[in-house]
């Protein structure tokens, strides 16, 4: 089986050793880089299959290598944990708006670190089976990974497609901020439910004029529902 390549984006020496023999000791293939520069080039090499990558580092920031690879449609569907020392709520919701999928406070475990990176990866892990979904006017496709709404394309992360799916897939039900953590991530014990608000958010942009759709239930959590819609509108030409 492949060991699952692990970009590890850290300037701290100490830091990122220990960070890379503890991958190695568990079934993954790590590579550092002690800066932006050179974690691009080893990206423009290679794709790892997730990056680790530290907030606070020479040169550009992490966050402004996030929102770069988020931007360009090689590297988009990479996943990244952010890793920082900053732990407060303004600070993980500004890494999970450029794109990060999970965050770690520094310090944190070697079993959290390991746990954070395997629910990260199942819950980027492709579907059996392709899936076609069709409600009003929105559409989305498993086997192409696209969604449309009145034919017109939308452009959706990877998390906020998955979300949107599962959504899809369940409509007209509540459902708690745990269950979809649970659902769509895949492992909520590590993944605070301030994330599924986040990308609630970034997936009411992404569907514009079909934002309605995704309704909040005060108190109760959210729900998929068409009945929202006061009109469908027609495909455009």
């Amino acid at each position: 089986m492949k060991q699952p390549a692990v970009l590890v984006v850290e300037d701290e020496p100490a830091i990122a050793e220990l960070i890379a023999v503890n991958l190695r000791h568990n079934g993954f293939q790590p590579t550092v880089a002690p800066d932006g520069s050179t974690a691009q080039r080893e990206i423009d090499a290679v794709l790892p299959d997730l990056v680790l990558l530290d907030w606070m580092l020479p040169g550009e920031s992490g966050l402004s290598l996030a929102r770069r690879w988020r931007s360009d449609p090689r590297t988009k569907a990479v996943p990244i944990i952010m890793l920082t020392a900053r732990g407060d709520e303004t600070d993980r919701v500004a890494g999970l708006d450029a794109g990060a999928d999970d965050y770690m406070a520094k310090p944190f475990s070697t079993k959290e670190m390991l746990a954070r990176i395997r629910a990260v990866l199942r819950r980027r892990a492709p579907e059996q089976g392709a899936v076609a979904l069709e409600i009003g006017a929105l559409k989305l496709d498993t086997a192409t990974h696209r969604v449309t709404y009145a034919e017109q394309p939308l452009k959706l992360g990877p998390t906020e497609f998955k979300l949107l799916q599962y959504l899809m897939g369940h409509a007209e039900r509540v459902h708690s901020r745990g269950q979809l953590l649970d659902k769509v991530w895949g492992d909520h014990v590590f993944i605070e439910e301030r994330t599924v608000d986040v990308h609630i958010k970034r997936l009411r942009e992404a569907l514009g004029e079909a934002a309605a759709m995704v309704e909040t239930v005060r108190g109760a959590g959210y729900r998929f529902s068409a009945q929202a819609m006061t009109s469908v509108p027609a495909a455009r030409g």
